[in-house]
């Protein structure tokens, strides 16, 4: 790997504003981050010890997924109390010394928002269930009478997105909506008290330094009141409704009313490239999660395809694409690509082998390097920059994940992308707690200890090294204040752009290699240049060495 060192750009007042446009955001898992205090979970003063880390990895924002208290049926994701720490976790009171010292070393911090349901200890769920039907406490939610002669049918036929019937019947005859996991029922958003509920939330965070918000399931949250089903035309009856624009409006003019602009960042999974950028214009969020990108397969079409779409989608609403390889919910980037069968999936049962790991590996990183040098933000999440793989042998007794208990085993759930990170040490818990610590709350591979920081830290070569230069890099601007890009002449098994006036980013996916270009210097390359040519699989950035000079690329 070879890397050359840039000159670092000023920074405008109106740049700094605009931080989020091109920021690079570390997603904390929080649980499996660092355990401080031995119980076995990762917590906030975990994260305040390794705030030094994150530094010198050159991320400009952590975002953090739910610390809020709850029961844990879905990993945090079932919130009892949004104004409150788990306190497995820790306090709230740590949570915004961890803000504020974040933001001392330059670091923002965005924590989740999950608007589309609450846990079912939540209390306005559990007043709900004490007045019985019909209620005004039940009109906060979606419950009904069920079909059939007795009412024993659901109200519908909708599906939970972690299997089975999205309804369940309580013991009184009245069914609820979950769209998700029966202890996360749904929240009707018709109702005035859901509305001003969250918009005070968002004001509690964002008055505690949180420099903004990431909307779970930021297109779920407004359904059809007539229940209709998924199949009833063009209109979906609970993804993507026209009114749920209204909602994120609001919330835009509360995040632009305080002094530094808090941004709003949208878990968006649709297929319609344009259904998705009208989440963008100017008056709604900032940015929303580029899927199509992250659920592309290693291939040199699929991949040059979503980037020409997703830039064409962003530009009429002027906002940037954002870039993801990896989250808490799919298969780690070194497992997935390192498969034979390079189609993305959430559902995969075969167990990766060894030459999968090495092919895996080199791909990781040579798409590591073409997602930083693109125009937009870039999101990496917790252990990406170590190439850890998907563990994929967790004993069933093990699991935690609902979509592997809901599925009896058939969906592997996400538990395997979930492991606890390997900080040290030859053995688990790798540094992760303490010694003598309990064990970690999903059990770590015997295998890691090459992973670990320590271990990666004094090597050159390594995932790690391989993110910290790259994200140095892309902070210095190699293509200076260029935010598009111009796709070079190349094979068919070659991916090649400049942007700016020197600056090129090459992948080669083909098993030919492939020559460097003549007149440029080598900033830095995915994985070690072989006589001079470029191999499989490799990701270089190049800087003309002469302005005179002009691209020219061998067929």
């Amino acid at each position: 790997m070879t890397t050359t060192a840039l000159p670092t750009p000023e920074t405008s007042p109106d740049t700094a504003a605009r931080w989020w446009r091109g920021a690079v955001v570390y997603q904390v898992y929080v649980r499996s981050f660092s355990d401080a205090n031995g119980d076995g979970v990762g917590d906030l003063a975990g994260v305040r010890a390794r705030l030094p880390y994150l530094h010198e990895l050159s991320v400009d924002a952590l975002w953090f997924n739910p610390w809020y208290p709850s029961p844990q049926a879905d990993a945090g994701y079932d919130i009892a109390d949004y104004r409150e720490i788990d306190p497995k976790l820790g306090t709230l009171a740590e949570a915004e010394q961890l803000i504020a010292e974040a933001r001392a070393l330059g670091i923002r911090t965005i924590v989740d928002i999950v608007p589309n349901h609450v846990s079912s200890e939540h209390p306005w769920f559990r007043e709900a269930l004490l007045a019985g039907p019909g209620s005004p406490e039940r009109t906060r939610f979606w419950f009904r009478q069920g079909r059939g002669v007795g009412g024993e049918l659901p109200p519908n036929d909708w599906q939970s997105n972690f299997g089975g019937s999205a309804w369940t019947r309580l013991d009184d005859g009245d069914w609820y909506l979950h769209l998700f996991a029966p202890e996360q029922p749904d929240l009707n958003w018709e109702h005035p008290d859901v509305w001003a509920e969250h918009e005070d939330v968002l004001r509690f965070w964002f008055d505690r330094g949180v420099a903004g918000v990431r909307i779970d399931s930021a297109a779920l949250l407004v359904k059809d009141p007539e229940l209709g089903q998924v199949d009833d035309g063009p209109a979906h009856p609970f993804v993507d409704r026209d009114a749920i624009h209204d909602a994120y409006r609001r919330w835009r003019a509360i995040a632009d009313a305080y002094d530094e602009p808090r941004v709003l960042v949208g878990e968006v999974w649709l297929p319609d490239a344009e259904r998705l950028a009208r989440y963008l214009r100017p008056d709604e969020l900032h940015t929303a999660f580029n899927f199509d990108f992250l659920a592309c397969p290693w291939d040199r079409a699929g991949l040059r395809r979503s980037i020409e779409s997703s830039l064409a989608a962003h530009e009429p609403v002027d906002a940037p694409t954002t870039w993801v390889l990896s989250n808490h919910d799919v298969t780690r980037p070194v497992t997935r690509y390192g498969r034979q069968d390079t189609s993305f999936s959430f559902e995969t049962k075969r167990v990766g082998t060894p030459t999968d790991r090495v092919r895996g590996t080199r791909r990781a990183r040579a798409a590591a390097l073409l997602a930083m040098a693109l125009p937009g933000s870039l999101y990496v999440y917790q252990g990406e920059e170590l190439g850890l793989p998907e563990v994929e042998d967790i004993p069933h007794d093990r699991r935690r994940d609902p979509m592997w208990h809901r599925s009896n085993g058939i969906d592997p759930g996400r538990d395997g992308c979930r492991i606890p990170l390997p900080w040290n040490g030859e053995a688990p818990p790798y540094g992760f707690s303490p010694d003598g610590a309990a064990p970690a709350w999903l059990e770590q591979p015997a295998d890691w200890a090459p992973l670990t920081v320590e271990a990666q830290s004094g090597d050159t070569r390594s995932m790690l090294a391989l993110y910290a230069a790259g994200l140095r890099l892309r902070r210095e601007a190699p293509w200076g204040d260029d935010s598009s890009i111009r796709w070079l002449p190349s094979t068919n098994s070659v991916l090649a752009f400049a942007r700016g006036e020197q600056f090129v980013c090459v992948v080669n996916f083909g098993p030919e290699p492939i020559p460097v270009l003549p007149g440029h210097d080598v900033l830095i390359t995915s994985n070690d240049l072989e006589g001079g040519v470029l191999p499989q699989d490799t990701t270089i950035w190049l800087r003309q060495a002469d302005e005179s000079d002009q691209v020219n690329r061998k067929e």
